[in-house]
This record gives C-alpha cells, sequence and structure tokens, in this order.
C-alpha cells in the first residue's frame, strides 16, 4: 500500500518536471526546428527538442528521486530499487509541435508496484496542466474534473489516432468509416495524453487508439478514470497497445463492442 505522503511527493515531483519541460518546449524551440532521428516510418520523427525535453526530465527524477525506475519514450530505461518507476512522453505530439500546431503535451505518470498512482499532463500552449492522485479525482489546475454526462452513442463526439505505418493506417481508415456513421463525429487531435485529457474534461465523450506505448497512456489513463471515464481496450482487457478506448461509461459500453467488431484491434 504506497502511502499518501508518497503520492504527495510523487505528484508534487512530476508537476516540476511537466512544468519545466513544458517550458522549455514552448520557449525554446527553434525557428528551424529539425528532424532528429525517425522511429515506426520515415514520417514518424523525433526532434531535438523531444530529446531535450526527455534529458530534462530524467534530470529532474535523477535529482528528487535516484531510486526510482524510469522508462522514456526517446531511450530512458532504468529499473529502480524503490517500488516507483516514472512513465515519460517528454513531448506527446511531435508531428503538431514541429509543424507549429498547439495541440502537444508534457505526460508525466509514476507508477508504484506496477500501478499507475500519479499523471501529469502539461499543455503549455493551452496554458493547461492536467493531474490525477489514484483514488483522488481528476483536476485541471484547482478545478476537479468531470467526464460528460451520459450521451447517446450517436450524440457522442469521440477523439481517435492513426500509427504512422501505412498498413495499419489504411485498416484504421476502414474502422473509422464504420463508426463515424454511428457517432455525432470523429476528431483527429494528434496527441492520445491530450485527448485521453479531453474525456476528463468534458470535451470529448470517448477516445479510442490502436498502437499507443505506454509512455502515451500512462499519465491520461489515470486522469481519464479519476474523472469518472472508463478505460480499458478489448472486452475485459486493460487499455494496451492493442487497442485503448476512454469513454464516458454510457459511450464505453456502446463503443467498445463495435471497435471490436470492427477490428479495431488488429491491423
Amino acid at each position: 500500500m504506497i502511502s499518501d505522503d508518497l503520492k504527495a511527493e510523487l505528484l508534487e515531483v512530476g508537476l516540476e518536471a511537466a512544468r519545466q519541460a513544458g517550458a522549455l518546449l514552448r520557449d525554446g524551440r527553434p525557428a528551424d526546428l529539425a528532424v532528429a532521428a525517425t522511429k515506426t516510418s520515415p514520417i514518424d520523427v523525433v526532434t531535438e527538442m523531444d530529446i531535450a525535453a526527455e534529458k530534462l526530465i530524467t534530470g529532474v527524477l535523477a535529482e528528487r528521486r535516484p531510486e526510482d525506475g524510469l522508462l522514456g519514450e526517446e531511450g530512458a530505461d532504468a529499473p529502480g530499487t524503490s517500488g516507483v518507476r516514472w512513465v515519460v512522453d517528454p513531448l506527446d505530439g511531435t508531428v503538431n509541435y514541429l509543424y507549429g500546431l498547439p495541440s502537444w503535451g508534457v505526460s508525466i505518470a509514476a507508477e508504484y508496484r506496477g500501478e499507475t498512482v500519479v499523471g501529469v499532463v502539461a499543455a503549455p500552449m493551452r496554458g493547461e496542466t492536467y493531474h490525477a492522485v489514484l483514488g483522488s479525482g481528476a483536476w485541471l489546475g484547482a478545478v476537479r474534473l468531470s467526464c460528460r454526462p451520459a450521451a447517446p452513442l450517436d450524440q457522442a463526439l469521440l477523439g481517435t489516432g492513426f500509427a504512422y505505418v501505412q498498413t495499419r493506417r489504411a485498416h484504421q481508415a476502414g474502422v473509422v468509416a464504420r463508426i463515424i456513421p454511428l457517432v455525432r463525429d470523429i476528431r483527429r487531435g494528434g496527441s492520445a495524453a491530450l485527448d485521453l485529457c479531453d474525456v476528463a474534461a468534458g470535451r470529448l465523450d470517448g477516445y479510442y487508439e490502436r498502437g499507443l506505448n505506454p509512455w502515451d497512456l500512462a499519465a491520461g489513463d489515470l486522469i481519464a478514470r479519476e474523472a469518472g471515464a472508463l478505460t480499458g481496450g478489448r472486452p475485459g482487457e486493460p487499455a494496451s497497445g492493442e487497442l485503448a478506448l476512454a469513454a464516458t461509461p454510457a459511450v464505453f459500453a456502446s463503443l467498445q463492442p463495435l471497435l471490436d467488431e470492427a477490428g479495431a484491434w488488429h491491423d
């Protein structure tokens, strides 16, 4: 059992690391921002600022919590000895950031013995920071968050995302074609972390995506759940790289079987 004092400490550290990284990314973006590398495909990019932000975050965590483990998108991976592991996406929405679009954020989660207990998502261009502590609700600054009231699926606004591997993208387009006639509309924001926070804040009724990594999911999943949303993957399974879904309870109950039937969980 994790103590309230430890949860409070982890939240403080996570907020500070996200604040510093968000300021670096907002204020330090060079006019000639360049692609530093690619990941799954030539259009799945890493910029020099992704790398700089992860270095900053890992430095803060190493100074404040040197015995903790770490899993970061840009390569940081250490087991730690304290039972705490940080799961970090230093820049979620890299392509948005590269193009100067505002929908990007810093996502930092703390796990204790395998369970996510703290989540922080900073969205500097929105001037917003979301956070959640397991069992203590989800917050946007000092405002407690709650997902939208129950609505039928045909009145639901959904978010989704697409992979950067062409074969997977083609299948995902087919899933969208099956789902979109059944809902109010679908948005593609470009940042999984912010989409999950938008479910928590009542800006979306639901969000789903295939192909997410732990650092994409960890903080936002907790924030959505603590705001009253349901999260998961295929029926009876947790959210994972196979399929991640977060939605208001009513929309979740209708959408999960539709996504399963549509094959949203495979290529």
